[in-house]
């Protein structure tokens, strides 16, 4: 949960969250609140709160292998604590679940113990439709969470640390855990390991753990990120450990591990255009070990001022008018249907097609961010060329993730401004391959509203131009999409509810799901 150049919490400068925003009363330690339930919609977007808590972020969704119709998702929401007696507001992840394919949604919390905040949620389930939940949390310690459900989502186990100890001190935090579920009860957990020194980011290598009894026990963490002479990092060496957005796909016998690496492009740092590059790593799904890698997917233009992205108020990389954080995660997906189980494919966004230079100011810059996609056929150790899927000129389109349903398309759902010629407000695109393996694609809009992020952000007290009062600092990091047979489900957070609480009016962040177009098979 960060920015592309940033490792500080989105709850910022910009997002100092008013009182009556605040989620369902909490404290560190303290017990979950009673679940509710949303009435009946047949709405092609369907809100899942049933709370009106309306502050949430960082969706993620699965569905029941067994009985498609149980659909589990997850998000972030913020919440009163307390930290050495004192207020606090953090964030929790708290499970939305439906039963029956999507029309009501129940709102549960889980009991997050002394952990002050757990975020970055990360949903799988396996074969045997057992769903697991990954989180990063900290408190008294900085863990990877793993809470479990064998009843859809409808009960959950304590969610209990997966890593310990020896990975969890005062310096260090395991930061955007990503799961894997395969067969019955096998798991792989792959996350960033954060190591500061004096405040300052030392190392971020790639690490990995797994299990194969549903999550009770676990292999000893693996840094997997390994080495490459194209990793210089930030500390010089060829050590890929400056790493962050990384994701894990299982397919039969092949583990795929994709993440980004921070690295110095020009022989003078003071020149470097500061850009990330794509890579991936094959580990073993048994052991967690690496296999062999990293192999280089592709260069991200996601550079600082004057270069790819503008930089927003915190110093993190923007859009055209606008302040969120952006954050270049995206993930890997792989193939069901065939291949000898070596075919998938990875998804990022960037700037590349931005006019140059791009202004350091967002108010002032002209972005054009695209989704980017490429494919391997070989389990990872060789990529297609990176190409944009959808290119409307001079709009913007982010925060994408992916999945290929059962007939091997790959579908890919992203927020997009390219519905408002302003390059302002956006909505929710699903692109679908129009033949498996081709990588062209044909969009179709799932949002039935669009929202707006550059202004009367209800969760925003900072105003940096008089223009634009108010803008949204953090609009979820990234959504979530999952197959549901022939066809998909989509979760994602937006802006689109304008109401007033605690004296202040304007947008709040709801959390809503969607079906793909086409009619999905029914199970159970």
């Amino acid at each position: 949960m960060r920015g592309m150049r940033s490792l500080a919490t989105t709850v910022g400068v910009l997002l100092a969250v008013p009182v009556g925003l605040v989620g369902p009363a909490s404290v560190a330690g303290g017990a979950p609140q009673a679940p509710c339930t949303t009435q009946p919609s047949t709405q092609a977007n369907v809100n899942t709160d049933c709370l009106s808590a309306g502050n949430y972020g960082e969706t993620a969704i699965a569905v029941n292998p067994r009985r498609q119709r149980d659909i589990v998702g997850a998000v972030i929401y913020t919440v009163r604590t307390q930290v050495n007696g004192h207020p606090a507001v953090s964030q929790l992840v708290q499970p939305h679940v439906s039963s029956d394919g999507g029309a009501t949604w129940t709102t549960d919390s889980l009991d997050y113990g002394s952990y002050r905040s757990a975020t970055d949620p990360s949903l799988a389930f396996d074969h045997a439709g057992v769903v697991y939940l990954a989180t990063a949390a900290s408190g008294t310690a900085n863990d990877v969470l793993l809470a479990r459900s064998g009843d859809g989502g409808r009960t959950w186990s304590t969610p209990a640390p997966v890593t310990g100890p020896a990975l969890d001190g005062a310096n260090a935090f395991n930061d955007h855990p990503q799961l894997a579920a395969f067969g019955h009860g096998n798991l792989i957990v792959t996350w960033i390991h954060e190591v500061f020194s004096h405040g300052n980011l030392v190392t971020a290598p790639v690490y990995d753990m797994v299990s194969h009894d549903g999550g009770t026990t676990w292999s000893a963490p693996a840094d997997i990120s390994g080495s490459a002479p194209f990793c210089t990092g930030r500390q010089g060496g060829d050590a890929c450990d400056q790493t962050f957005g990384n994701a894990v796909a299982v397919s039969g016998t092949t583990a795929v591990v994709t993440f980004q690496n921070t690295y110095d492009e020009a022989p003078d740092a003071s020149a470097s255009l500061g850009r990330d590059r794509y890579m991936s790593v094959v580990v073993d799904p048994v052991t967690g070990l690496r296999l062999s890698g990293p192999f280089l997917v592709g260069q991200e233009y996601d550079g600082i001022i004057e270069h790819d992205y503008p930089l927003n108020a915190n110093g993190v990389q923007a859009l055209h008018d606008s302040q969120f954080a952006l954050d270049s995660i995206g993930n890997v997906a792989a193939d069901p249907s065939g291949h000898k189980g070596l075919h998938f494919a990875v998804v990022w966004y960037d700037d590349r097609n931005a006019p140059r230079p791009v202004a350091g100011n967002p108010y002032q810059a002209a972005t054009d961010s695209n989704i980017i996609v490429s494919q391997t056929y070989d389990g990872g150790h060789s990529w297609s060329a990176p190409i944009s899927v959808a290119d409307p000129v001079g709009n913007d389109q982010f925060m994408p993730w992916t999945v290929y349903d059962s007939g091997g398309r790959l579908r890919i759902g992203f927020f997009d401004r390219s519905y408002d010629p302003a390059n302002q407000k956006y909505g929710y695109t699903l692109a679908t391959e129009t033949r498996p393996g081709s990588l062209r694609f044909k969009p179709a809009q799932l949002t039935t509203a669009l929202s707006d992020p550059t202004r009367n952000d209800l969760g925003s007290q900072g105003t940096v131009t008089p223009a634009f009062p108010s803008p949204a600092a953090f609009v979820g990091d990234y959504t979530a999409i999952a197959a549901d047979g022939p066809g998909v489900v989509a979760y994602w957070t937006d802006l689109r509810n304008s109401v007033c609480q605690a004296g202040q009016c304007g947008f709040r962040h709801d959390s809503y799901f969607a079906r793909s177009p086409e009619p999905a098979a029914r199970a159970g």
